[in-house]
């Protein structure tokens, strides 16, 4: 009867390991009519929008560049990179750690607004509606609401 009750005691401790599912931060902003977010780790700060200086035969999505602390760094507007509805004030730019991109590019996305870091569950992430689409990372239901996760590697490339 013992060795029942050591196997009954493990199996609830599996189930516990497989219902603690892995939880990630994301930075959630407004592009438009929508909710959109990126991983946390990516994101090195957030500055409200300034002075950006045009860049001649730059592709439509690059906004301009900015000196952010003695680094030229490429604004980009992701409603155009993602034909995002053009609907909403840019207002804030998120800047991207450069060390997690492949050319260690400064780069940063103009946004309408900035709302919230949040904990979110992997089991809350739907896989993208396109699997083609590698920069979809996915869809997080939250209150109601769609929240589409967005991958800043994969968008630019």
């Amino acid at each position: 009867m013992r060795q029942d009750a050591i196997t009954t005691e493990m199996s609830a401790d599996e189930t516990d390991a497989e219902d603690s599912a892995e939880e990630v931060q994301v930075l959630e902003f407004q592009l438009g009519p929508e909710t959109y977010c990126v991983d946390i780790e990516y994101v090195s700060e957030i500055v409200d929008k300034g002075q950006l200086t045009a860049v001649p035969n730059a592709p439509d999505y690059v906004e301009g560049v900015m000196d952010l602390r003695g680094r030229t760094t490429s604004i980009i507007n992701p409603k155009s990179l993602l034909s995002i509805d053009e609907e909403g004030e840019s207002k804030r730019i998120v800047i991207f750690d450069p060390n997690k991109f492949e050319d260690e590019a400064a780069t940063g996305w103009l946004v309408d607004e900035v709302y919230q870091v949040v904990r979110v569950s992997m089991d809350d992430v739907e896989d993208p509606p396109l699997e083609k689409d590698d920069s979809i990372e996915g869809v997080i239901k939250r209150d109601g609401d769609l929240v589409v996760w967005i991958s800043p590697v994969h968008a630019i490339e």
